[in-house]
């Protein structure tokens, strides 16, 4: 069996790599110019490692009726760990995933294909021009950004514009998820924060306890929503882990979101 794939990305000037897990039976690493990016349990895709990732897959599993099919946008491709995960836990859903990079995509796909294929259609593109040109007028209960981190952000995919179109696009009780990594004093954070606040009657952040502190670098989950909120959900989000973690809404994300 194949241990390792590679393939050279003239676009990026970098070899993609993708590695066997030696340490998690049925997972794989997906690197970029020698930096790790990605991990995805192509066996067990209900299994995430990165603990980013694990956040937003809790907001999937609160999201409507347990194991029922949802409609996705995924805004930044990755190995696609995501999206693995939403065809395992909810069968049926219909998903889209754009990524700037063709060749990184194709690499990704054609090593680690999707168990149903049929149900995620793939654009090549940036993404707000997607937005607004190719999927104007269709409807998302999620749409999941994970294509930045940090103060070298595209500038246009960081304003409230940007936000108000993905709301555009949501299903009236749909959510935007966006990761957000950054450092200490976390002010692109609060920018994110205050731009998705400007548009969504609820933002919420989820994060380890420790990012709150403004003196780690870590990766903060926002959620922008127009619906209302149930705290319910909410103490299920802080149960779910990984712990210790810590999940601000409201009142509570007061000194956050000032830039």
């Amino acid at each position: 069996m194949v241990e390792r794939a590679s393939r050279w990305l003239s676009n990026l000037g970098a070899h993609a790599n993708l590695e066997k897990d030696t340490f998690v039976p049925g997972s794989w690493v997906l690197s970029l110019g020698g930096a790790e990016q990605s991990h995805v349990n192509v066996e067990h895709p209900g299994d995430i490692f990165y603990e980013y990732l694990r956040r937003l897959a809790n907001h999937v599993d609160e999201h409507g009726q347990f194991g029922e099919p949802l409609r996705v946008l995924h805004l930044g491709a990755g190995a696609l760990t995501l999206a693995r995960y939403i065809e395992h836990e909810r069968p049926g859903s219909v998903q889209v995933a754009v990524d700037l990079e063709r060749e990184l995509l194709d690499f990704v796909l054609d090593a680690l294909p999707m168990r149903d294929p049929g149900n995620l259609t793939t654009i090549i593109g940036e993404a707000r021009q997607v937005l607004t040109a190719q999927l104007a007028g269709e409807e998302f209960d999620l749409i999941v950004l994970d294509i930045f981190s940090g103060s070298g952000a595209p500038e246009h995919l960081t304003v409230p514009g940007f936000y108000a179109e993905m709301n555009s696009l949501l299903r009236p009780q749909g959510m935007v998820l966006v990761n957000v990594g950054d450092d200490p004093p976390f002010a692109f954070a609060d920018t994110q924060i205050h731009a998705m606040s400007e548009i969504f009657g609820t933002v919420m952040a989820s994060a380890p306890t420790e990012i709150f502190s403004r003196k780690y670098p870590g990766n903060m989950i926002l959620a922008g929503t127009q619906s209302r909120i149930d705290m319910e959900m909410v103490d299920r989000l802080r149960a779910a882990g990984p712990h210790p973690g810590t999940v601000l809404f409201g009142g509570d994300l007061d000194g956050f979101g000032k830039p």
